[in-house]
């Protein structure tokens, strides 16, 4: 797919938001708008990182065949909004853990909030993406998370609640206080 075909595709999905917004949330992800980082977010929705590999590196900096990249993307999007990235708390801002710095932690997830979670055998893997909803699933609390390098491509997909380490909030004040 040409990267002008992918810009009208998402200018198309972004015009007909409201009506995915109810189709989303027939899903039960209650997708909205009113939320600038996960409306972002959506825009990349459905790049593929082998079908769309040079937009995604174009967009994220990092090569997404040979680099785990979803803190690439949480970045991108922040950086998209004029929020500090997590290169602003980190020396390793392209892992999922450096976002354990950023910002402040909160105790329940609103959408566009940043979730982190524990992911393999290493204390230092991970993954990280914007939370959209909770969903119960046999009892089980799951997060659906908007974020990229999620099946190989820009997705929402359920993560659960067992493997969260934080909840984490843009918040301008904390930013200023780790600056100054």
């Amino acid at each position: 797919m040409s990267i002008i075909n992918i810009l009208m595709r998402n200018t198309l999905i972004l015009a007909t938001l409201p009506l995915l917004t109810a189709c989303v949330t027939a899903d039960n992800l209650e997708l909205t708008t009113k939320n600038t980082l996960t409306h972002k977010a959506y825009y990349y929705y459905g790049l593929n990182e082998e079908r769309d590999r040079a937009l995604i590196k174009d967009i994220t900096g990092v090569d997404p065949v040979t680099t785990e990249w979803c803190a690439a993307f949480v970045n991108t999007i922040l950086l998209e909004n004029d929020i500090p990235t997590s290169a602003e708390v980190s020396p390793y801002p392209l892992m999922a853990r450096s976002f354990l710095s950023w910002g402040e932690e909160v105790e329940e997830p609103k959408q566009g909030d940043i979730l982190v979670f524990e992911r393999g055998e290493s204390g230092w893997q991970g993954h990280v993406g914007f939370y959209v909803s909770t969903k119960k699933v046999n009892g089980e609390t799951y997060y659906n998370v908007l974020g990229g390098n999620q099946s190989n491509s820009v997705s929402i997909e359920l993560y659960p609640e067992s493997k969260l380490l934080s909840i984490r909030r843009f918040n301008n004040n904390v930013f200023t206080q780790k600056v100054n």
